[in-house]
């Protein structure tokens, strides 16, 4: 039985059109592009990768990239994907828990559940900058758990929109490790990669859950 779920945010649980990855081509110089194989990932390490530069250079993109993706919210801000918070109500009233991770900050990230009014939508929020390293280490997931006080790591599902996701909750061991199609990467990206499901999205997941 699943006592615990953890969702991505951007692309899985989230609508913020495409803006975060925009956002980090822009402050970097590079294309979006450049940018797919890092979707999902520490976006401080993302910048480090793309300038191939450390210390203050990437501190400096780093709040660029902020910015930038701050003003881009304010014109089109980010929205609950279709189906998604009914999913969440309906597994927290099952007695699933529910966790968010992200390759967000905490600032930007708390932005973004202010807007969609979600501060108390879950039982867990987990940022990059609440762990010692983002996707693919599943380390996210573990603190999820821990806040979460799931002990168990085959009663915990993982679902995201991107192979890091994906790949973190393999790392995690999860039970459940669920590619959905709400994001920036396709089927065949996703299924390259270990995993039990591939959906249309999260509003797709409950009919599977009585079998896990």
């Amino acid at each position: 039985m699943i006592e615990l779920a953890v969702f991505d945010i951007a692309g899985t649980t989230v609508d913020e059109h495409g803006a975060v990855y925009r956002a980090l081509a822009d402050a970097t110089g590079v294309s979006e592009e450049d940018v797919v194989p890092w979707m999902g990932a520490d976006k401080t390490e993302a910048i480090g990768a793309l300038l191939g530069k450390t210390g203050q250079v990437v501190a400096d993109t780093f709040q660029d990239f902020r910015r930038r993706l701050a003003e881009a919210y304010e014109l089109k801000p980010p929205v609950a994907l279709h189906g998604v918070p009914e999913t969440i109500d309906r597994l927290r009233a099952s007695g699933v828990k529910v966790a968010l991770t992200t390759g967000f900050d905490r600032h930007v990230t708390t932005s973004i559940l202010t807007t969609l009014k979600w501060e108390d939508k879950v039982d867990a929020v987990v940022c990059t900058d609440d762990v010692p390293a983002g996707r693919p280490a599943p380390y996210m997931i573990f603190r999820a758990m821990e806040a979460t006080g799931i002990v168990d790591v085959s009663r915990v599902l993982v679902a995201g929109d991107t192979t890091r996701d994906l790949r973190a909750g393999t790392n995690a061991g999860a039970k459940m490790v669920v590619g959905v199609l709400t994001g920036g990467q396709n089927a065949a990206t996703l299924g390259a990669v270990r995993h039990t499901h591939l959906l249309p999205g999260v509003a797709d997941l409950l009919p599977y859950l009585a079998s896990a």
